[in-house]
């Protein structure tokens, strides 16, 4: 398998240098290891990584959120990474697609923080000339993400209304800037002033600095007492039932992750007070695996973002490279939620 380690005795297979978690926990989990280097199967390919990401995803695994038989299923011992970029070393059986040499970029792959990595073919896309690596890289999970959130779940409108917590966040920045892309206003909120900054920066109409206000007085006031079309929650445990209370009527809410703790608990939303009471509002958890699903729609949504960047009307923002062997100081950073763009694992 891809995480495999070396079987007793045997001295004389290929090792490379990878990240593995043998328990559930925090950061100090995350162990440099030597394991066998993986062999693509059918419809895989190889890529000799030059950057991994790091995403929440990557944490909520390392916690043991996603033990199985979760959609992004983890058994122990495990290597993170659901993103990376690099080139094409091996091909398995039946790929047609790609060649040897190949660079390319791909997202919700398996094992990233190794040197090599397998993935399924379809889900890995050529990166163009003009592309550097970090931003292709961060096209992936955080791009993807903000894609589908904005042009597929339910493609904003021109004249709509949304609101973007963390909106200066990888994630967060490139959903304002691809709401505003759709003709949306877009309200943001942030817990800084240098963030704040970022998230006007990038577009936002209107940026709520939410430890200084109630975030859905101030949503309520900018919208006339009517609330949003649509609000996108990655923050969690403590927001939901808030950003709940920001939408107008049959208005939706789409939380896609949880950076203050997983809704459930005290957090838990029940379905007359939180729901029918906010207005008929509508509640999903999408997971991006189910709006990424085949060559086409990852694809698009690569040549969309790719194109986009190369023609400078989204900007793309990198907050910092760790070598592989820190991965553990780029988590603590995570989660400490003071990053301001991806941050990424240099191999």
């Amino acid at each position: 398998g891809s995480g495999a380690m070396l079987p007793a005795g045997r001295t004389n297979m290929a090792t490379m240098r990878a990240i593995r978690i043998d328990d559930y926990g925090p950061p100090e989990r995350l162990r440099m290891a030597e394991v066998a280097v993986p062999e693509p199967g059918p419809g895989e390919v190889r890529v000799r990584l030059s950057l991994a990401g790091v995403s929440f995803g990557d944490v909520y695994m390392r916690r043991g959120y996603y033990r199985a038989p979760h959609t992004y299923a983890t058994v122990l011992p495990y290597i993170p990474g659901i993103d990376g970029t690099g080139r094409v070393d091996a091909l398995g059986a039946g790929v047609t697609s790609l060649r040897e040499g190949d660079r390319v970029a791909y997202c919700l792959g398996f094992h990233s923080y190794a040197e090599q990595a397998v993935v399924p073919a379809w889900k890995a896309v050529p990166v163009p000339d003009g592309i550097p690596d970090d931003v292709a890289v961060t096209c992936m999970v955080n791009g993807q993400t903000a894609y589908y959130l904005t042009h597929v779940l339910a493609p904003l409108e021109r004249g709509q209304t949304c609101l973007v917590h963390a909106a200066a966040g990888s994630v967060g920045q490139l959903v304002v800037q691809l709401a505003k892309s759709r003709g949306a206003r877009v309200l943001a909120t942030t817990g800084t002033a240098e963030k704040a900054e970022i998230a006007r920066r990038v577009g936002a109409d209107v940026v709520i600095p939410y430890r200084d206000v109630d975030f859905r007085d101030a949503v309520m006031e900018e919208t006339g007492g009517v609330g949003v079309h649509v609000a996108y929650d990655s923050v969690g445990a403590a927001t939901i039932k808030r950003t709940l209370k920001c939408l107008r009527r049959r208005g939706l809410c789409v939380l896609y992750g949880a950076a203050s703790g997983p809704v459930e608990g005290d957090a838990a939303i029940a379905p007359m007070p939180d729901l029918a009471e906010s207005g008929s509002v509508f509640l999903t958890r999408p997971n991006l695996a189910h709006y990424m699903t085949d060559e086409f729609e990852v694809r698009r949504c690569a040549d969309a973002l790719f194109g986009a960047y190369a023609t400078g009307r989204i900007e793309v923002a990198i907050d910092r490279a760790f070598d592989l062997a820190d991965a553990r100081l780029a988590h603590e950073r995570l989660e400490a939620r003071s990053t301001t763009g991806k941050l990424l694992l240099r191999l």
